[in-house]
C-alpha cells in the first residue's frame, strides 16, 4: 500500500544515464517488440513514429498485459499513445452496445478531449474501433446519437460525463479499461467527486491506467481506492527541470510592464502568454490587436466552436499570439510553439510546470519568461524553488538589447491588425474542378455571360452574320407586326371566330343569356334548395337530432328569428 505517492516517485531511479539508454535508438525497443498488432506498427511508421518515447517503451508492455499502470511524464512526453494504443488493442476485441462504451478516458478540460480523440482516430481507423468525445459546450444531440449509435472508446470530460448518464444515453457498465489523464489537474480543478463516482459504475475489477506530469495530493487516494498493485513508471519526477527548456525572470517596473508584453508579442514565432482571469485574457489581447500583433484570446468563458477555431488559426500560423488562461494550460497542443510567457504568476508550482509544458515538448527546445513586479520578487523565488528549475533573472526596460536576446522582443508595428476575412467556399461542379466563379471553371477568369472562347460579347439580338440589333418580333429581317395582326384580315377580337361577331361568354347558338343558376329556363334557385325543399346545415346532420331549416339572408336574423 502506498502512503506517499509523490515522495516515493522521487525515490525511484531516474538519472540521466538512464533516460539516454532509453532515448537511444540502437538501445531502445521498437513498437514492434512492444506487443503491438503488425497493422499498428505499419501505420505508426507511415506517420513518421518509428521509435517509442521512454513513457511509452515502459508502460506499453504491461498495459497490454492486463496490469494496472501508473505513469508518470511531464506535458509532452508521449503519454497519449502510452495508454491510447493498448486500448485500441483491446477495444478491436469485441464491438460496444449501444449506449455501453468498452474504454473510458476521463480528461479535465475540453481541448485535451479533441486532442486525445484525434491522436487516436488514425490507429482506431486500422483497428476498426470507433472513439467518440463528449465534452461540455457540445452539442448533447450529437453526442447522444454517437454514443446510441455505440462506440468502443469514449473520451470525456467529467461534468458532461455525469450529465448524459444522469439523462440514461449512457451506461459505463461495460468498461473494462479506464485511463486518467492528468489526474492531478482534475483533483485540482475539483473534479474528484465526479471522478470517483464515475470510477465507481465501472466493471469491478477493471484494469486502470492514470497518468499524469505530477503525481501527489488527492491522486495518492484514488491510486489506493481504485488501483490494483499497479506498475509504477517515472520517466520524469514530479518536479523536473527539462534539458532543452530555458527559465528566465524579467524584473520590470509596474509602467512598463504593458509596453513590454507587447513587444514580446510582437516577435517571431509562435508564442503563449498566460495570464489568470478571462477579462484579462481579452484585455490584453485587445491591446494587442490595436498594436499590430495578430493575437487572439482562449479561455473557458468562450463556446467551444470559438475555441476550436482559435486553436486552428493558432496551429495554421493566422494569429502568432495566443492570450490564455489556466484552464487551457493542458490542451494546447501545437507544435513549434518556443516561448510561453507568464503574464501573471500562476498560483503554484504546479501551474508553472504545465504552463511550460506548452513548449519544449518532444525533446524540442523552448523557453519560459516570467514577468515579475519589485512587489513579486519573493513570489516567484518561492515559485521556482518547489517547481526545481533554476532561473536567470534579468532587469528590463522597453527596447532593451538584453531583452530582445533573452526573448526576441521587437518593436510592434501599432498600426491595427485587421484579421483578413475568410475565403469564399464555392460550390464544386459536377465531378469537375472547383469553380472560380459564375460562369467560370477550373481557375479560369470570370466571364460574362455574353462570352464564349474570347469572342467579343455581342447583344442578345445580334447573330454570328454581324447583322445589326433586331427587336425580339424580327425574324428573317421581316418588319416587325403586333402580334394580333394577321396577312389576311384587320386585328380581330379574341372572342372572333372566321368573322362571326363577338358572343358573350353565356350566349350559345344565339339563346339568350341564362344566369349560372338556370337550367333549360327552371327558375333560379338557392344553393340550399334541392327540388323545392328546405335547406339544412350541415352540422345538422350530426347528433342524431331533427333538421332545423336553415334562415337565409340578415332580414330574418335582425327581425328576432332564432338561429339554426
Amino acid at each position: 500500500m502506498l502512503t506517499n505517492l509523490g515522495a516515493f516517485l522521487e525515490t525511484q531511479p531516474n538519472d540521466e544515464e538512464g533516460l539516454r539508454h532509453l532515448t537511444d535508438n540502437a538501445a531502445c525497443p521498437q513498437f514492434g517488440d512492444l506487443g503491438l498488432p503488425e497493422a499498428i506498427v505499419e501505420k505508426l511508421a507511415q506517420n513518421g513514429v518509428t521509435t517509442p518515447f521512454p513513457i511509452q517503451a515502459a508502460t506499453i508492455p504491461d498495459a497490454i498485459a492486463g496490469r494496472d499502470v501508473l505513469g508518470c511524464g511531464r506535458t509532452g512526453s508521449g503519454k497519449t499513445l502510452a495508454f491510447g494504443l493498448p486500448m485500441l488493442v483491446r477495444a478491436a476485441q469485441a464491438r460496444a452496445e449501444s449506449r455501453r462504451p468498452r474504454g473510458l478516458v476521463l480528461v479535465p478540460t475540453r481541448e485535451l478531449a479533441h486532442q486525445v480523440r484525434d491522436a487516436l482516430l488514425p490507429y482506431a481507423h486500422v483497428l476498426g474501433v470507433r472513439v467518440g468525445d463528449v465534452v461540455g459546450g457540445s452539442s448533447y444531440t450529437r453526442q447522444i446519437s454517437e454514443l446510441r449509435r455505440g462506440i468502443e472508446i469514449l473520451v470525456a470530460t467529467p461534468g458532461r460525463l455525469s450529465d448524459l448518464i444522469d439523462q440514461g444515453a449512457c451506461d459505463l457498465r461495460d468498461v473494462e479499461l479506464s485511463v486518467l489523464d492528468e489526474a492531478d489537474q482534475m483533483c485540482d480543478m475539483g473534479f474528484m467527486p465526479q471522478v470517483s463516482e464515475l470510477l465507481d459504475q465501472v466493471r469491478p475489477k477493471g484494469q486502470t491506467l492514470l497518468f499524469s506530469a505530477t503525481l501527489d495530493g488527492d491522486v495518492d487516494k484514488l491510486v489506493r481506492r481504485y488501483m490494483n498493485d499497479p506498475q509504477t513508471h517515472s520517466v520524469d519526477p514530479p518536479v523536473s527541470q527539462v534539458s532543452t527548456m530555458e527559465h528566465h525572470l524579467l524584473k520590470v517596473l509596474p509602467r512598463d510592464k504593458s509596453r513590454i508584453i507587447t513587444e514580446i508579442a510582437a516577435r517571431d514565432g509562435r508564442t503563449i502568454l498566460f495570464v489568470r482571469s478571462k477579462h484579462r485574457a481579452d484585455s490584453i489581447s485587445e491591446q494587442l490587436v490595436n498594436a499590430g500583433v495578430p493575437a487572439a484570446s482562449l479561455h473557458g468563458g468562450k463556446t467551444q466552436s470559438v475555441r476550436t477555431k482559435t486553436l486552428a488559426k493558432f496551429r495554421e500560423g493566422k494569429i502568432q499570439t495566443l492570450v490564455a488562461t489556466d484552464v487551457a494550460a493542458r490542451g494546447i497542443h501545437v507544435d513549434g510553439i518556443d516561448l510561453v510567457l507568464n503574464v501573471d504568476l500562476p498560483t503554484g508550482h504546479k501551474d508553472y510546470l504545465h504552463r511550460g509544458g506548452r513548449t519544449a515538448r518532444a525533446g524540442e527546445s523552448g523557453r519560459v519568461v516570467s514577468i515579475v513586479a519589485p512587489n513579486q520578487r519573493r513570489q516567484a523565488r518561492r515559485l521556482l524553488i518547489d517547481a526545481g528549475v533554476d532561473a536567470k533573472q534579468h532587469l528590463v526596460n522597453p527596447g532593451d538589447e538584453l531583452l530582445t536576446e533573452v526573448t526576441g522582443a521587437r518593436e510592434p508595428s501599432w498600426e491595427p491588425w485587421i484579421e483578413p476575412p475568410e475565403p469564399e467556399r464555392r460550390g464544386r461542379g459536377r465531378g469537375g474542378p472547383r469553380r472560380g466563379g459564375y460562369g467560370g471553371g477550373g481557375g479560369r477568369p470570370r466571364r460574362d455571360f455574353g462570352d464564349r472562347d474570347s469572342r467579343p460579347r455581342r447583344d442578345f439580338g445580334e447573330r454570328s452574320q454581324g447583322g445589326e440589333r433586331r427587336s425580339f418580333g424580327d425574324r428573317d429581317d421581316r418588319p416587325r407586326r403586333d402580334s394580333a395582326d394577321r396577312p389576311q384580315g384587320e386585328r380581330r377580337s379574341f372572342g372572333d371566330r372566321d368573322d362571326r361577331p363577338r358572343r358573350d361568354f353565356g350566349d350559345r347558338e344565339g339563346r339568350p343569356r341564362r344566369d349560372f343558376g338556370d337550367r333549360e329556363g327552371r327558375p333560379r334557385r338557392d344553393f340550399g334548395d334541392r327540388e323545392g325543399r328546405p335547406a339544412f346545415r350541415s352540422d345538422d346532420r350530426r347528433g342524431g337530432g331533427a333538421r332545423t331549416p336553415a334562415f337565409r339572408g340578415g332580414d330574418d336574423r335582425r327581425q328576432g328569428a332564432p338561429r339554426a
